[in-house]
C-alpha cells in the first residue's frame, strides 16, 4: 500500500464512510472513492463489506489497520512538520531550563531577544537537569539551561556565565563592612534555610561546613531555590544560594556575602550533539548568557 492509500484506508477505519473520510482528509467523496479501490486492487481482496452506504472492515482490515497504525502516526507528524518548515515566519525555538534560571535570568534575555526575533515562536519549559538530558535526546527541545554539567556523551555543556555561592540573609542581618568581606561556615546563625537532599549546591554546602566542623541545622528545607529567596526576602532566615538567584532578590529586603571559601557556580548552555542551533536559537543562546554576565555583574556593584 501506498502512504496515500494508508492515509485514506486509516480515515475511513475512523470514521466509518466514504462521505466522512472526506471531511477528516479534505478532499472530495470522489477521490477518497478512488484511492479505496485502488488500494484495494492493489491488494487483490476487498478491504469492507459495503451496505447501504455504509463500510463494514473486514478482518483483513483489522489486521492492516494494527499493522500500519505506527505508520500512518508518522506520516501525519511529518505533514505536520512539513507545514511547519514551510512558513519560517513560524520557526520554533523550544527552550528548557531549571526554574532558577527561569526565573532570575529568562525573562529579561527574552525582552532583548525579541527586539530582533519578534515573529518567532519561542517555548519554554522548566524541568531539573536529569529531565532535561531526556528532552534533548529525545529532540523535545532544542537548547537548555542548568547549574549543572551532566557529563553525558550525548550532550553539549557550553559554560556562558560564572559567579560564586553567595549567602543571603535579611535586611539588617550584617553591617556594611561585613557584607563587603565573604561569609565562612562559623560565621552562619540565625535560622538558615536549606535545600533539598541530593540538590548538588546543598550538598556543596553542607560538605563546605563540615569541613569545618560546623554542623548546621535546618529546620526548613526547601526544594527551590526561589522559595528559599523568598523566605529570606520574607525575613524567614538566610540561605546559601547560586549566585543568578542572589543578584535577582530584591536589594531592600535582602543582604549578599559571599560564601568563603569561594564555590563557583557556572551556568551551563546544553544542547544535543547531534543537533547544531538554527541562527535564533544560537542568538537566543547569546541574549541569555550576555543577561546572567549582566546580571551578576549587577549583584556585585
Amino acid at each position: 500500500m501506498r502512504l496515500r492509500h494508508i492515509e485514506v484506508f486509516h480515515a475511513i477505519m475512523q470514521v466509518g464512510t466514504i462521505s466522512g473520510a472526506a471531511q477528516v482528509l479534505h478532499i472530495s467523496q470522489p477521490a477518497v472513492t478512488k484511492v479505496l479501490q485502488h488500494a484495494e486492487l492493489q491488494l487483490g481482496m476487498p478491504l469492507f463489506e459495503r451496505v447501504r452506504g455504509k463500510l463494514y472492515p473486514k478482518p483483513e482490515a483489522h489486521r492492516l489497520f494494527a499493522e500500519t497504525e505506527k505508520l500512518n502516526r508518522d506520516l501525519q507528524g511529518i505533514r505536520r512538520l512539513a507545514a511547519s518548515l514551510k512558513n519560517r515566519a513560524g520557526e520554533t525555538v523550544r527552550l528548557v531550563s531549571t526554574p532558577t534560571i527561569a526565573i532570575s535570568v529568562l525573562p529579561a534575555a527574552l525582552t532583548d531577544w525579541r527586539r530582533d526575533f519578534s515573529q518567532t515562536r519561542c517555548e519554554l519549559a522548566t524541568f531539573h537537569t536529569s529531565e532535561i538530558v531526556n528532552a534533548l535526546r529525545l529532540g523535545e527541545a532544542d537548547l537548555a539551561l542548568s547549574l549543572q554539567d551532566p557529563r553525558h556523551p550525548g550532550i553539549e555543556a557550553e559554560p556562558i556565565a560564572a559567579g560564586n555561592l553567595m549567602v543571603m540573609a535579611p535586611k539588617g542581618t550584617w553591617s556594611e563592612e561585613e557584607c563587603r568581606e565573604p561569609i565562612t561556615p562559623s560565621g552562619l546563625k540565625g535560622e538558615l534555610i536549606g535545600l533539598a537532599d541530593r540538590d548538588p549546591l546543598g550538598e556543596m554546602v553542607v560538605a563546605a561546613c563540615e569541613a569545618q566542623d560546623v554542623h548546621p541545622v535546618f529546620h526548613t528545607v526547601v526544594q527551590t531555590y526561589q522559595i528559599a529567596r523568598s523566605l529570606v526576602e520574607a525575613g524567614a532566615g538566610s540561605a546559601v544560594l547560586d549566585p543568578f538567584t542572589a543578584a535577582s532578590a530584591a536589594r531592600d529586603k535582602v543582604q549578599c556575602r559571599q560564601w568563603a571559601p569561594a564555590i563557583p557556580v557556572q551556568l551551563y548552555l546544553l544542547t544535543a550533539s547531534h543537533a547544531p542551533l538554527s541562527h535564533g536559537a544560537r542568538e537566543l543562546a547569546n541574549c541569555i548568557g550576555a543577561t546572567a554576565r549582566a546580571l551578576l555583574d549587577k549583584g556585585s556593584s
